[in-house]
């Protein structure tokens, strides 16, 4: 019997947790499909997704991240042109400066507001999600800080 399973990945938002606004890092693809994308990439066989998250930021954009948080999974069979993935999405933070590798053409570092259009995969839903997320993470501080 042959199973046809979702591929598992992980996408990781990380925040530059030391520059203003907290921007994130996109990584322009040098392969197919192209456009902007969250780093991340395919949980190798006998790896865990954290320490695959792990490994993704410092391939792609040269970083060592600390894992805050896993944000959602995303399970679209349409999400991957290439074939049907699932992705764990990650929260992260870093600091320092993002160099392009493995298979990132460029680096971007993106304020929330700025994004680019062309974004690869669900990225664009991931990162409406997490706008929201962090608009309503940081609302209650906004609000109380009228009354102090």
């Amino acid at each position: 019997m042959t199973y046809r399973n979702p591929v598992p990945t992980v996408d990781i938002i990380i925040e530059l947790i030391d520059q203003p606004n907290r921007p994130i890092i996109l990584i322009e693809r040098k392969n197919e499909p192209y456009g902007w994308a969250l780093p991340g990439g395919f949980v190798d066989y006998g790896e865990t997704v954290e320490k695959a998250a792990f490994r993704e930021a410092e391939e792609e954009v040269s970083l060592k991240v600390d894992l805050i948080e896993q944000f959602h999974v995303y399970s679209n069979p349409n999400r991957d042109p290439r074939q049907h993935t699932l992705s764990i999405v990650f929260i992260a933070t870093a600091k320092g400066k993002p160099q392009a590798a493995d298979d990132a053409k460029n680096v971007g570092i993106f304020d929330l507001w700025e994004l680019p259009k062309n974004l690869c995969f669900d990225h664009d839903q991931i990162l409406e999600d997490y706008k929201k997320y962090r608009f309503y993470q940081l609302k209650p501080r906004l609000f109380n800080s009228c009354f102090t």
